[in-house]
């Protein structure tokens, strides 16, 4: 008996030490830990509830990044400053801390995005039919159309007035604001319009419409006089005429706070965690560095829901632009053969969120490589589908070091995909700064429900994100 005995306990820790087991945050941490994970959360979403958009978020960074002796790069260059930031046409913003080291012996970077899925306004939005009065939009990036039918909605974002003023728009926030909504049908007629349909032929996107009001301006005799109610409320409160909407970005996002979620709130729900808990996360980490040995740089994009394009997002040139002047700062020359030097040198991390194994859905998840809720930071290390395609695939040298570094310094992580093979996949912004040569791999927070108007992450989680980015930029300067 004593022989079977020693040979289960030989077996058991033959287990223990070459088996690889997930490891649940809160069985990790200890209880002072646990009060930073509340804690943290609490800043959070508070940043969460002021940055809803593109432009608000990097309204919000630079305010931050400016308590903490940030300053505009031709600022700092003058008096000689280490801690820079860039905004590009207010929807892009990096901040640096310049290191001692030669920026061409590489940068440390992490790079997230803080647009999210929502509805935009059309150009030419506003019109009446049957007595109601309506905003027309187009839906923004990847959505579940059916999920933004009857819920509280805001309209946040800019207007260039005719006489080139600008208007910031937030309505729907406070809690003596008016809220939009898109009506939904009745069950009782909607049988045959919905419901023997596909979910994605039942839920139009041109009926995605805002509904704005329904009292009329004058009599019957009046044109439109319930759109014309509408415009004249705007004239008189903003100063806005029907053609200002013409030169608008305004943005149609699920109204409400960020909420603890759960008996224990141990989760967080709210629009949005995709992908600004990667912005605040890395934007929190940066912020506690000072001196460092090389330079470490935070990349804030715009447009990577809609595939990164334009002047804003992953794929513009600004990015080397950026690098460029960091060149300068250091006194070196700014040139093609420089900056792709410092580049291709870097190591980075694509800061953005994956999807979580969801309890009622299984069937669409590989559970041995599933991301889980609770289990820590998810590492990445290809996204793309149908055979990795759009995916720049982390190389194993570049996640052996990531991997040593976050078991040394206490880090909870895990490994995920987004989904069995064929059955889904998406991409992030990795590929793009993969091009440059450097090492990349997508890191970040597992979410439940991603994509919806209500995500839903752990502040666990959420705290290992930001432990994770602290410790890649001190291993950076190790």
């Amino acid at each position: 008996m004593a022989k079977k005995n020693s040979s289960k306990k030989h077996f058991e820790e033959l287990t223990e030490k070459l088996f690889w087991e997930r490891r649940l945050v809160w069985d990790c941490v200890s209880e002072e830990e646990k009060k930073e994970i509340f804690a943290f959360a609490e800043r959070y979403k508070n940043f969460l509830d002021r940055s809803k958009t593109e432009r608000e978020c990097v309204r919000n960074i630079v305010a931050m990044a400016e308590e903490k002796g940030f300053m505009p790069w031709k600022e700092a260059k003058e008096k000689g400053a280490k801690k820079i930031y860039w905004v590009h046409q207010g929807k892009t913003v990096y901040l640096a801390v310049i290191g001692r080291q030669d920026v061409r012996e590489g940068l440390a970077i992490i790079a997230s995005h803080h647009d999210s899925p929502r509805l935009d306004l059309k150009q030419n939005p506003l019109y009446e039919e049957v007595d109601l009065v309506f905003l027309k939009t187009h839906y923004y990036g990847g959505i579940k159309k059916y999920q933004w039918l009857a819920r509280p909605l805001s309209l946040h974002g800019k207007v260039i007035l005719q006489d080139g003023s600008e208007l910031e728009l937030r309505i729907g926030e406070n809690d003596d604001d008016p809220v939009f909504t898109i009506a939904d049908l009745l069950p009782h007629l909607a049988r045959k319009v919905q419901g023997e349909k596909k979910v994605s032929e039942a839920f139009e996107g041109e009926k995605l419409n805002i509904l704005v009001g329904s009292i009329p301006l004058g009599d019957r005799k009046v044109k439109e006089r319930f759109k014309l109610a509408i415009i004249n409320y705007l004239n008189k409160s903003y100063g806005m005429t029907e053609e200002d909407f013409s030169s608008a970005e305004l943005e149609v996002v699920p109204a409400g706070k960020a909420r603890d979620l759960g008996f224990d709130r141990s989760l967080i729900g709210a629009y949005g965690h995709d992908d600004r808990s990667s912005v605040y996360t890395s934007l929190e980490a940066i912020l506690g560095l000072d001196e460092v040995p090389r330079t470490t740089l935070a990349c804030f994009y715009d447009k990577e829901e809609i595939g990164s394009d334009g002047s804003t997002g992953a794929k513009s040139r600004f990015f080397e632009l950026v690098v460029s002047n960091i060149l300068e700062i250091q006194g070196i020359e700014q040139n093609v053969s420089n900056i792709l030097e410092a580049l291709t040198a870097s190591r980075a991390i694509s800061a953005d969120v994956n999807g979580a194994l969801d309890p009622d859905y299984q069937e669409v998840h590989e559970k041995r490589n599933a991301a889980r809720i609770g289990y820590g930071v998810c590492v990445t290390k290809f996204t793309g589908s149908g055979g990795k395609y759009h995916s720049s695939d982390a190389h194993a040298e570049y996640l052996a070091w990531l991997r040593r570094l976050f078991n040394k310094s206490g880090v909870v992580w895990q490994t995920g995909e987004l989904g069995k093979v064929d059955e889904g996949g998406g991409g992030t912004i990795a590929k793009f700064l993969a091009s440059y040569g450097m090492n990349i791999v997508d890191c970040g927070t597992p979410l439940l429900s991603m994509h919806s108007p209500f995500e839903i992450a752990s502040k666990a989680d959420l705290y290992m994100t930001t432990k994770a980015f602290k410790v890649f930029w001190k291993g950076e300067n190790n």
